[in-house]
């Protein structure tokens, strides 16, 4: 008999899968496709340059953190402040301000001015800079003698003849004859700061400084006396009326007065503690007026009886100190921690 038997179909051995064309293209695509955003990246970086869009900001000729330390101003009204970052600031008859371009970044202390186109500043390093321009262009003075120890120049005076004369730290007393342009030691260095000095009639030169020191010479500084001091403390400015008769001002409200040419002086109070940085003598105002910290002013007028001193704030709610000033008619300029004009009753500062 024949057996039948139901043999089930057996499915076909399993056949490995095999990738299709555009799975065998992405895969390639992904190992590829790093290296060419890394090699774009690369090329951008070494061949493509940035172009600016738009114009750059211009800053403000008087910015908030700008300090000033000195003031001239040339025949014709425009007052020159010059302070920190190098910065000198010319000032318009009618407010506007511009900033003038200097050689430096260091700090200026003061300026000075001969004429409508002469002009000079000093400041920190020993930095003197000289414009025969009205302060258009500056140039930075060569070959300055200075100290391998300290070098800040604290104030320069100017007289006829292209003559100037800077005071400083270790002993600075430097001359010029060429209106800034090249300049010789008066004294050797020494470790004294010097602050101020006036240039009188007859080649007679007055010098303050540390320590209450004085010198005197009446020959334009070949020689020197040093003359005895009242005060132990240091004085930071002087000025004359005339050949006789002047002031000079220093630290914790001292107040000298000499009738002499600064050969004799004498301290005399003026109800202050308040350190003075700077004194002036106002034609205009028949006074002299010192300016120191905390908005401190200082006035005394001459009678047949003496000076009366007097003492106030320039502003009560600005307390801000001033070590440059400047009589321009009845008014005077103040420069320290920012910039303005006082008549005497109202102050009015620069707003930046």
């Amino acid at each position: 008999m024949t057996k039948l038997m139901n043999i089930e179909a057996s499915p076909p051995p399993p056949v490995a899968a095999q990738p299709g064309v555009a799975r065998r293209a992405l895969n390639g695509l992904t190992v590829v496709l790093p290296w060419t955003i890394i090699g774009g990246l690369l090329w951008a970086g070494l061949f493509i340059k940035p172009q600016p869009v738009g114009s750059s900001v211009t800053p403000p000729a008087l910015e908030r953190r700008d300090q000033f330390y000195g003031l001239a101003q040339l025949p014709g009204g425009a007052v020159l402040a010059a302070g920190s970052y190098g910065k000198v600031l010319a000032i318009g008859d009618d407010g506007r301000i511009a900033r003038l371009n200097t050689p430096t970044d260091k700090t200026l202390q003061d300026i000075a001015v001969w004429d409508a186109r002469h002009a000079v500043a000093v400041g920190n390093g020993g930095v003197v800079l000289y414009s025969a321009d009205a302060g258009q262009h500056w140039s930075a003075a060569a070959d300055v003698p200075r100290s391998e120890i300290a070098n800040k120049l604290n104030r320069v005076r100017v007289g006829r003849d292209g003559l100037a004369i800077a005071t400083g730290e270790m002993g600075a007393l430097l001359a010029s004859h060429d209106y800034g342009k090249s300049w010789q030691r008066l004294r050797e260095e020494e470790d004294v700061a010097w602050n101020d000095v006036a240039l009188l009639e007859g080649g007679r030169l007055v010098v303050v400084g540390e320590f209450g020191r004085i010198l005197l010479s009446d020959d334009m500084g070949a020689n020197w006396e040093e003359i005895p001091a009242p005060v132990p403390g240091s004085l930071m400015s002087l000025s004359f009326r005339d050949a006789a008769n002047g002031v000079a001002v220093g630290v914790e409200g001292t107040l000298l007065v000499t009738s002499d040419g600064g050969r004799n002086w004498t301290q005399v109070q003026a109800g202050t503690s308040d350190h003075l940085f700077n004194v002036l003598w106002s034609a205009e105002r028949n006074q002299w007026l010192a300016f120191g910290a905390l908005g401190r002013w200082v006035s005394g007028t001459p009678s047949a009886d003496g000076i009366a001193w007097r003492s106030g704030n320039v502003d009560p709610r600005d307390l801000a100190w001033h070590t440059g000033a400047l009589a321009s008619g009845k008014q005077v300029w103040l420069a320290g921690d920012g910039i303005g004009r006082w008549d005497g009753q109202r102050w009015s500062p620069l707003k930046p």
